[in-house]
């Protein structure tokens, strides 16, 4: 059904004007002012966008959906995860595949493309994360990437023993990764040190999840981040470190980028509102905001916003992974080591950055737009067919009422978590109408799509 959005403001990255879209055949057609509907087939679903503004769909680079994790599942399946990101403005996804040890990456790519096809209802890709780097996981990255169109994977510095690498590896995977021009995310920490740290705290009977930042302190991360820009400078590759949370890591990456190094740096809503207190909460109440790395000084959030403002850090993603307060985060109530990671952000994400973003006054509208779908879209071999509004462009819009107030709850959200880690927060805006590929997914924070809209995006490597 052609798509007509009428009287917009649309707003890019690099422009600000009102006009119409007009959409057939799942991209976008004609965007003109007055586009006369009459002229147009008589089945032209006609959206109003008068005094409203209209985005490219938003993306999220960085979330977790199916994800074995401490000995359980994250809560969320495609449909879940899709219905929450439509009903808060994203479009599309791109999740992280995160096999055991031992799991062959063929075999783990093929469980969790299974797991989307037919139950999405946004448009999805994935991160590839190398755990192993013998000579059968070489043979079938390469192919993952050259046959399942996945140009991009992921490595962890952290969780030893069970998802980092050893350097030699690490070196090894990047010297690849530049060979085929695929872009390596990295959970920028320091795997040993960690585990040291840990050991020592449990040790002392320091058990509650008000520990867990202390056993991962702000220098960690910085650490991880010079290691994997220096890698990245000896080898050639492009890195982009994923979820940083504090000032020193930006630091790191940006000396790293005037010595030459192609390094980008994703922020996650998390780290932007939410600081160490929220994890030192009484009676293990804590727990609802242990993530890695963990949330940090709030002094670390006005250094985000700058970077983000100044173009040090280019994405703001989520890292949802949703786990239930109550039967899985409670794993760790004698050792907060066992405490599954994750802040389920999925839906809430984009209001949260156009309320403490564009509405306080720390970003503009174009910066918002840019890391919240336009920089996701270019690095990640998307653009121009998602994180754009133009012609030939796919018909991902969200057109977003700026004017409209409410409040952030579990008893409005689609994800199965059991709790809303911003529970009862005042927000100002709200996706009016949201659309994938020219057909309205979800209105006034509502899904009203079809399960299994969403397709797989086979990505080129483009970063060579």
């Amino acid at each position: 059904m052609p798509l007509l959005i009428q009287g917009g403001r649309i707003i890019t990255p690099n422009d600000d004007f009102v006009a119409d879209i007009y959409c057939e055949d799942q991209t976008i057609t004609r965007i003109e002012q007055g586009i006369d509907a009459g002229s147009l087939p008589k089945d032209t679903q006609i959206v109003d966008a008068r005094g409203k503004l209209v985005f490219p769909g938003f993306i999220d680079p960085h979330v977790h959906i199916h994800l074995p994790f401490m000995g359980t599942h994250a809560k969320d399946d495609y449909e879940s995860a899709s219905k929450a990101a439509l009903a808060g403005g994203t479009t599309t996804l791109i999740e992280m595949i995160c096999p055991g040890p031992s799991d062959e990456p063929m075999s783990a790519f093929r469980e969790w493309a299974s797991l989307a096809e037919g139950r999405a209802a946004v448009d999805y890709s994935f991160h590839m994360a190398v755990v192993r780097f013998d000579e059968l996981a070489q043979r079938q990255l390469r192919a993952i990437v050259h046959d399942e169109g996945i140009a991009s994977f992921k490595v962890f510095l952290a969780y030893k023993g069970a998802l980092n690498l050893n350097d030699s590896d690490l070196f090894g995977l990047l010297a690849m990764a530049r060979e085929l021009g695929v872009i390596v995310t990295a959970h920028c920490e320091n795997a040993d040190t960690i585990a040291a740290m840990q050991a020592r705290l449990i040790a002392d009977g320091k058990t509650g999840p008000e520990w867990h930042e202390p056993s991962r302190p702000t220098i960690v991360e910085a650490e991880g981040m010079r290691r994997i820009t220096t890698f990245a400078e000896l080898t050639g590759a492009h890195v982009y470190g994923v979820h940083t949370s504090c000032s020193e890591a930006v630091y790191e990456a940006v000396k790293a980028r005037l010595r030459g190094v192609r390094v980008w740096i994703e922020a996650v809503v998390p780290h932007l509102v939410l600081d160490k207190t929220c994890a030192e909460k009484p009676n293990f109440e804590g727990a609802k905001f242990v993530m890695s790395p963990p949330l940090r000084e709030k002094r670390h959030q006005q250094a985000l916003w700058n970077a983000i403002r100044g173009g040090d850090i280019a994405t703001i993603g989520t890292d949802h992974a949703p786990f239930d307060f109550n039967g899985q985060k409670d794993m760790g109530k004698a050792d907060f080591t066992k405490i599954p990671n994750g802040v389920p952000s999925i839906q809430e994400r984009v209001a949260l950055v156009y309320t403490h973003g564009v509405c306080a006054g720390r970003i503009d509208l174009q910066t918002f737009v840019d890391a919240c779908s336009t920089q996701a879209a270019r690095i990640f071999g998307m653009y121009p067919k998602k994180g754009a509004i133009g012609v030939g462009s796919d018909a991902d819009l969200v057109v977003w009422d700026p004017e409209w107030r409410g409040k952030l709850s579990k008893e409005h959200s689609y994800s199965k978590t059991d709790y809303c880690a911003y529970e009862g927060w005042d927000v100002q805006g709200r996706a009016s109408v949201v659309t994938v590929r020219g057909e309205v997914q979800a209105r006034d924070g509502k899904f009203v799509g079809n399960i299994g809209r969403g397709e797989l995006i086979r990505r080129k490597p483009t970063h060579f």
